[in-house]
């Protein structure tokens, strides 16, 4: 049986929510088999981040090496880097060995916590060099502000005019979330470097457990590219999946704090 490969590049959460292992669930529960490098290791749970140790990038390196001179992989999804050299190494290293494989770049930088998750230093190489590799990127509201050093979009107007500006930084495509905005809709927009534009909106779902939201999204981009739809579709199919997962979220008692999603909410009973 040939099962499309998706490859994770991001940090590993312990609390199970977010992260290595949420990219993970998600490429399992869309019929993906997943690879994962693992570039941070976050001590986390659903209150927070209490501590992170980096992965030096040398090993980073020689992870990806591994992944790429075995694996047929068909998407990369790329989540939390908290170090401009590892931005760098993880940029030349698919630069060499993955040219013309899909990338997803989920730009993290602050968790659902509200603990921050990126050095400062490491912004500016998100912009220059991992950006320009991508062929969508999938900030929510704070993170399209931060990249662009901008106040937080306060309608959806401002929302795609913030995405059209981050085109020009390199991206091929933006996927800009606004679960962060009011109303009773989530609306995301994907706006392409071809200047086509797709709305994505659903209900607005009331719930604490949100965590890892946006690794899911990203990641469930990813393995929509990875089994060769393409970017509409598998924007489509992500936000439909990561809704479920909200939406079944409460089923779930997990933590005290902000619970995860239920990655699995079309598989178990």
């Amino acid at each position: 049986m040939s099962v499309p490969i998706a490859l994770t590049i991001a940090g590993s959460d312990s609390g199970g929510g977010a992260g290595i292992q949420a990219d993970l669930k998600t490429f399992a529960a869309l019929g993906v088999h997943g690879a994962s490098v693992i570039a941070a290791l976050t001590a986390q749970n659903t209150q927070g981040v209490q501590a992170i140790h980096d992965v030096p990038e040398a090993f980073v390196a020689a992870q990806m090496e591994s992944v790429f001179s075995d694996l047929a992989v068909a998407a990369v999804k790329i989540g939390m880097l908290a170090r401009g050299a590892v931005i760098e190494t993880v940029a030349d290293a698919l630069a060499r060995l993955a040219p013309g494989v899909p990338v997803v770049l989920d730009p993290v930088m602050v968790a659902t916590s509200g603990d921050r998750l990126i050095a400062d230093e490491a912004v500016e190489a998100l912009r220059g060099r991992l950006m320009p590799l991508a062929d969508v990127i999938t900030p929510n509201l704070p993170e399209a502000a931060a990249l662009l050093g901008e106040p937080v979009a306060a309608s959806e107007k401002e929302a795609v005019a913030q995405a059209r500006r981050l085109l020009g930084m390199g991206a091929r495509a933006v996927l800009i979330k606004g679960g962060h905005a009011q109303g009773t809709e989530s609306v995301d927009h994907l706006v392409a470097s071809d200047g086509t534009l797709r709305r994505f909106a659903t209900a607005r779902i009331a719930t604490r457990n949100t965590h890892g939201t946006g690794c899911t999204l990203s990641s469930a981009v990813a393995a929509g590219l990875a089994k060769g739809l393409s970017l509409t579709d598998a924007a489509a199919q992500a936000k439909r999946y990561v809704t479920g997962a909200i939406a079944a979220a409460d089923q779930l008692s997990i933590g005290h704090g902000h619970g995860p999603l239920h990655h699995m909410h079309a598989l178990w009973p």
